[in-house]
């Protein structure tokens, strides 16, 4: 059967328009997590689309080690908006193959194996990332994965503290966690994170495949803590709906990769169309705009939910609402009555992933659809 990997939904979507997709009874709903933040300036951008067209009409495609403007333009771009020091760029097709090579070039720049990740942490499918995936789901049946990965409890400083070694290659964390539940680390313990990896010589991955690119009210989430990993990550949104991922790293890394490569490392149209991206994104200050509506929804949502949640959590367009029970039954209900696609994290948790572009009406009109299915959110 065609696409046995995903089961379908019932809604058959045929367009989109901004933050809204449109089904092929002309119904509309609000973007708000289905397309799993790849769509930071909404749907059918008019910049993008004209950067795509312009790079069709020059070339489509050359293999990577031949520069063409399109890669250069964006590697510079990624350089000038990442955190720090971060100055090389490693472009891919995902975000799991950008955390797969950021393993790999920890391993190889420091010459040791052990990775530290945390409990709830997601960081991809492929067997090198799902290594470094908390989620026993994801793994079964795929074993044996990559060895010489170890757990610990996120936002734990003394537990982290106690699982750094002078054996680690790398600690690779999310920000923000997305798939494990929206769940934000506290600014001292990344930069623990970051002393810890310091001191020992490790690599400190910081994957922002899905708190990136202005979600949480800066461009990077890791901003909010002021600390600048050795490896970032980012995919989803980068080249708004197109599939690119990106590794960016310090020199040190840089400099002692090992061997690595990929056929579509850098294909000049989703290029093009990645820079016009993180232009618009820095130009028209969408992650400020994504902070000031992400408070008012969080806001309406702590408000009218009251006592049948257990908490609203997240930064800027980046938000979970936690319940006790319900979540699937409360997702499902959102998209076929009140037209609003969200994603539901487990049984416990209502995520939302809005476009940036997200007005505060648009806010409004989730947090009543929210407020309409409650009663599927039962403690």
């Amino acid at each position: 059967m065609p696409g046995f990997v995903f089961s379908e939904k019932p809604i058959r979507l045929v367009r989109g328009d901004g933050p809204y997709l449109y089904d092929d009874a002309e119904n509309e709903y609000v973007d708000a997590g289905a397309s799993y933040a790849c769509v930071p300036l909404g749907h059918r951008h008019p910049g993008v689309r004209a950067a795509i067209d312009d790079q069709l009409d020059r070339l489509t495609y050359v293999q990577g080690s031949y520069p063409v403007a399109a890669r250069t333009a964006l590697y510079d771009l990624l350089a000038d908006v990442a955190p720090g020091d971060l100055d090389y760029v490693w472009l891919c097709n995902s975000g799991t193959e950008a955390n797969e090579a950021a393993i790999k070039f920890a391993r190889h720049a420091t010459g040791r194996s052990e990775v530290v990740a945390a409990i709830r942490g997601f960081h991809g499918r492929t067997m090198g990332a799902l290594a470094a995936t908390w989620s026993q789901e994801y793994k079964q049946g795929f074993e044996p994965l990559v060895g010489g990965v170890s757990f610990v409890p996120y936002d734990d400083t003394a537990a982290l503290t106690d699982a750094v070694t002078d054996e680690t290659a790398a600690v690779i964390l999310e920000p923000i966690q997305g798939e494990g539940g929206v769940n934000p680390a506290s600014p001292e313990y990344l930069q623990a994170a970051r002393d810890l990896a310091t001191d020992v010589g490790a690599a400190l991955i910081l994957d922002e495949v899905q708190c990136g690119l202005g979600r949480t009210g800066r461009m990077w989430a890791c901003e909010e803590s002021g600390v600048v990993p050795d490896v970032l990550t980012s995919a989803k949104g980068l080249a708004n709906g197109l599939p690119i991922g990106a590794t960016v790293v310090r020199e040190w890394i840089a400099e002692n990769p090992g061997s690595h490569g990929g056929t579509f490392s850098g294909g000049p149209v989703v290029c093009a169309a990645a820079a016009e991206t993180l232009r618009t994104i820095r130009d028209e200050e969408l992650p400020a705009h994504a902070a000031s509506v992400g408070q008012h929804l969080r806001d309406r949502l702590e408000t009218d939910l009251g006592d049948v949640i257990r908490e609203v959590r997240g930064r800027g367009l980046l938000v979970g609402v936690e319940v006790k029970t319900g979540a699937t039954a409360a997702a499902r209900d959102l998209a076929l009555d009140q037209r609003v696609l969200v994603i539901p994290t487990g049984r416990t948790v209502l995520r939302y992933l809005p476009p940036l572009i997200l007005s505060t009406d648009d806010a409004d009109r989730l947090a009543d659809a929210t407020v309409a299915v409650a009663d599927r959110l039962t403690l």
